[in-house]
């Protein structure tokens, strides 16, 4: 069943994701197409197989940076679509993938009407603002080393070890300069945890990347696992089938 490759949808009753199907549509996420502007209007509901958005706070000076990530393992504007609200951040695809789409008036209208299905998806959302949490924590008191490996952790938990991404995105998404990014890859690259490439960095040793990583990757699998009493997934990262 297509939809059930998102952890989201998986998880809602038969008869939800029925009330929900005629609804839903397969799309594929384009890498950089922005979902959302910040304080824009949420039409769409995205419920991600694979890929990766981003969610990024803009400031004045230009920098963007990343508060959150959702992957297969969630969905996002489904807390907006309910309450009518704007999205707090602008929303972009960081990693292409496919996606359950659904309008945001039928989203409404079955959670609505369904408390199983409103609690699900409120349980996610619980999950996201911590996780934006623990980014904001992250971001004052880490290295920068630390910080980039746990943002490599996540994105390997969500699309696998074949990463698309560049030094410069890299920087921006963490509010850093591209020569300090540019050393730690440097230095990770050395020690043979990644491999990096016009564009593309490859995780080579994935448990020693976690370890050099901040905690904060594992409290945010720990709050989720907590979140879906998913213990299991707490200590073994969900990964897709491929990487897109």
């Amino acid at each position: 069943m297509p939809h059930s490759k998102n952890r989201i949808l998986s998880r809602a009753s038969p008869v939800d994701l029925e009330d929900l199907r005629p609804h839903l549509r397969i799309v594929e996420m384009q890498r950089g197409k922005v979902v959302v502007e910040s304080r824009g209007r949420v039409n769409q509901v995205y419920f991600p197989h694979g890929g990766i958005l981003s969610c990024v706070v803009e400031l004045e000076d230009g920098w963007a940076i990343e508060t959150g990530m959702i992957g297969n393992d969630g969905a996002f504007g489904a807390a907006q679509a309910i309450d009518s609200k704007a999205s707090l951040h602008k929303v972009v695809v960081q990693v292409s993938g496919l996606a359950s789409v659904v309008d945001a008036e039928h989203l409404k209208a079955v959670a609505l009407s369904s408390p199983d299905l409103l609690a699900l998806l409120i349980k996610y959302e619980q999950f996201l603002l911590g996780q934006v949490q623990q980014t904001a924590a992250c971001n004052a008191v880490h290295t920068v080393e630390q910080r980039t490996c746990k943002w490599l952790v996540r994105m390997c938990d969500l699309v696998g070890t074949e990463l698309p991404v560049t030094q410069e995105f890299l920087a921006q998404m963490m509010g850093v300069r591209r020569t300090s990014v540019t050393g730690v890859a440097s230095h990770l690259q050395k020690e043979g945890l990644i491999s990096y490439s016009r564009g593309k960095l490859s995780i080579l040793d994935q448990d020693l990347l976690q370890r050099r990583a901040c905690e904060c990757h594992r409290t945010v699998r720990e709050l989720y696992a907590a979140e879906f009493d998913d213990t299991e997934r707490a200590a073994l990262p969900f990964r897709p089938s491929t990487c897109r």
